[in-house]
């Protein structure tokens, strides 16, 4: 996202006059959440200084500084589980656009996560997880891309260190235990990696506005 992204941190890059992160704000509030936990690195004072404490979005926001050298998002997550207690949470990555309903939810019998699934977008053909019916599986079903969206229990990170650590190990472990489920979500979805997919997400928003 260069030079995009020089001075100024990926969730607050604008699309349709709204930053993307404050997208997520405000589903999150319309969908009755809350409590909010953000985590910042490199150019973390600037998100501070523009999101506040939440209470303008109706939601009290935490920040969890991991310095300049970011702790990828299962290290990230791992290191404010003391902050999120013993329910399910949900977790939205800050690079994405999406208009599924963020709402909160319970996940079944011994699941460890949920995921939200989307088509594959042509920068990604070959998918991430495959579609089961309703199951998180590595094998069969139909292959999509998870959407940076998804539900946890702190179980699933059962047995991790501190420290910089990829989320997607955790998922792929959920999926072959079989305590993985999933949805095909068909909404809008960006994944704001490059310049030019930020401009085609500015398009279609100020054409809705």
């Amino acid at each position: 996202m260069r030079p995009l992204t020089d001075h100024t941190p990926k969730p607050l890059l604008q699309a349709g006059g709204k930053t993307l992160i404050e997208y997520h704000l405000k589903a999150l509030a319309t969908a009755g959440i809350r409590e909010v936990v953000i985590n910042v690195a490199h150019l973390g004072a600037i998100i501070r200084d523009r999101l506040g404490d939440g209470q303008r979005y109706d939601l009290a926001i935490q920040y969890s500084d991991e310095g300049n050298q970011a702790l990828e998002t299962g290290g990230g997550v791992f290191r404010v589980l003391p902050w999120l207690g013993d329910d399910v949470f949900l977790v939205v990555n800050g690079d994405v656009w999406c208009d599924y309903p963020l709402k909160p939810r319970a996940l079944a019998g011994e699941d460890l996560a949920h995921l939200v699934l989307v088509d594959n977008p042509q920068h990604h053909r070959e998918g991430d997880f495959f579609l089961d019916d309703t199951r998180l599986s590595l094998v069969r079903g139909t292959k999509l891309t998870f959407s940076g969206i998804g539900y946890y229990k702190p179980a699933l990170f059962h047995g991790c260190k501190p420290g910089a650590f990829p989320l997607a190990p955790l998922l792929r472990q959920a999926a072959e235990q079989v305590r993985g489920s999933a949805e095909h979500y068909r909404g809008a979805w960006f994944d704001i990696g490059t310049p030019e997919r930020l401009q085609a997400l500015d398009t279609v928003l100020t054409d809705v506005r």
